[in-house]
């Protein structure tokens, strides 16, 4: 047997300490796959004296976290603090100048810093692995990386937030509002006590940014992201979107062609008989679709201990078979970094689309008129309408629509013919229609 690749672990977290529960149970099982012992000899966290619920007494203790990757008795630095910058970003880059191998879960980081690291690890000939950055426990990275290697991806596409999904698909169950429901996912541990990443959809960017570079071979661009959550979403629009024959889910989407790299997270319009509308709860679920391999969906659960803690000690086990069998492992992305192209951000705005809009208004006459009117004028034509009773909102009423396709350059134009109308209590809510 080969001598073990021995670990170190940096944050010792819901999934750090889920890492070592899932190392201690599979013992065997892993050692078999990975052909060789995976050892954790040392671990580092702010707090040494918090109780954590796992046995941490065979482990060296690091106070200095970034000192890890320096260590002699350390093949792998596994980076589970979180944050794009900070003492993340000094481990990692002093663990791989090191000549050490780096398995990190963070997504921010990866979005923010991933290429830098990438080429550092190409350097060095070293490891850079993040499959738990992205949809928990789900294989994507290493399926778009690997398994469908061989096709051009022309679009990938999904939800990628659990804390936004469980909200949205619980307003939906009971027919609660935002903020009940938010408050609900705070107290149950489904939403950070501040949870602006999760519902204004900067995690579903941060991955989804990585997950276009993996798919299309180009450079992460999480800069050109344009990312909009799901706090102004109401139960009203849930109910209505319901009535059409759709659900609501946060959808990150990306394409990538020869007008540029098309990145985008928003509420969508999902039809009843899409898969993504059937992914309720925390879960996760992705979409690649392969100009041979046709669609493939990915689902599962997107956070937790034990789903984050497998990706993790996969990549372990990924970077263990390869030292034992004399290879070398793959570059971090879906080809060495000088590879990778740099495209410009798409416009949107000659993107065929259908849309849903919403409008709260006052209740007096002609404001029905006015929005029909600068709807017209901007060429965008209107499938169904509907008008409902008083929102509660100071005698607004909303008023929602459905378009037909068009470029969303012309529902963009309507709106800015409406903008600083008295009539409108509020901005617009404009969602798009996921198609096939």
């Amino acid at each position: 047997m080969a001598e073990p690749l021995k670990i170190a672990l940096a944050g010792l977290g819901t999934v750090g300490a889920g890492v070592i529960r899932l190392v201690e149970a599979n013992r065997a099982l892993i050692e078999r796959r990975a052909g060789r012992p995976i050892q954790i000899t040392v671990v580092s966290a702010r707090d040494r004296s918090k109780s954590r619920g796992v046995d941490l007494s065979p482990y060296a203790w690091e106070d200095d976290m970034v000192i890890l990757g320096e260590r002699d008795d350390v093949d792998v630095v596994v980076e589970m603090v979180g944050g794009s910058d900070g003492p993340a970003l000094a481990l990692a880059r002093t663990t791989i100048e090191a000549g050490k191998a780096l398995v990190t879960a963070n997504k921010a980081m990866i979005a923010h810093h991933g290429l830098e690291l990438a080429g550092k690890a190409e350097a060095k000939r070293v490891a850079l692995k993040f499959e738990a950055a992205v949809a928990g426990g789900i294989p994507v990275i290493k399926a778009l990386r690997e398994g469908a290697a061989a096709n051009a991806i022309e679009r990938v596409y999904g939800i990628l937030n659990g804390t936004c999904n469980y909200i949205l698909s619980t307003m939906e169950d009971t027919g609660r509002d935002f903020a009940d429901v938010l408050a609900e996912a705070q107290a149950l541990g489904y939403a950070e006590a501040d949870p602006t990443f999760d519902v204004e959809g900067i995690d579903a960017a941060h991955k989804l940014s990585i997950l276009s570079a993996v798919a299309f071979g180009t450079k992460v661009d999480f800069a050109s992201v344009a990312a909009s959550g799901i706090t102004r979403l109401r139960a009203a629009d849930i109910a209505q979107a319901h009535s059409l024959g759709y659900v609501i889910r946060l959808i990150g989407m990306a394409e990538a062609g020869a007008d540029g790299l098309f990145q985008r997270v928003q509420p969508h319009l999902v039809p009843f008989d899409h898969p993504l509308a059937h992914v309720d709860g925390a879960t996760n679920a992705v979409v690649a679709e392969g100009n041979f391999s046709g669609r493939l969906l990915f689902q599962g659960a997107g956070a937790g201990d034990g789903p984050t803690a497998s990706a993790v000690v996969a990549d372990l086990i990924d970077i263990a078979r390869t030292t034992v069998g004399g290879g070398e492992l793959g570059p971090a992305f879906s080809m060495p970094v000088a590879e990778l192209e740099a495209l410009a951000p798409a416009a949107t705005g000659h993107r065929q689309s259908r849309a849903y809009i919403r409008f709260m208004v006052a209740d007096r006459p002609g404001v029905l008129a006015e929005i029909t009117a600068a709807l017209r004028d901007a060429g965008v034509s209107i499938e169904s309408l509907i008008q409902k009773g008083r929102a509660g909102d100071a005698g607004a009423v909303m008023v929602a629509m459905v378009t037909h396709e068009g470029p969303e350059s012309a529902v963009s134009e309507a709106l800015r013919l409406l903008d600083g109308s008295p009539s409108l209590s509020e901005p617009p809510l404009v969602l798009h229609i996921l198609g096939e």
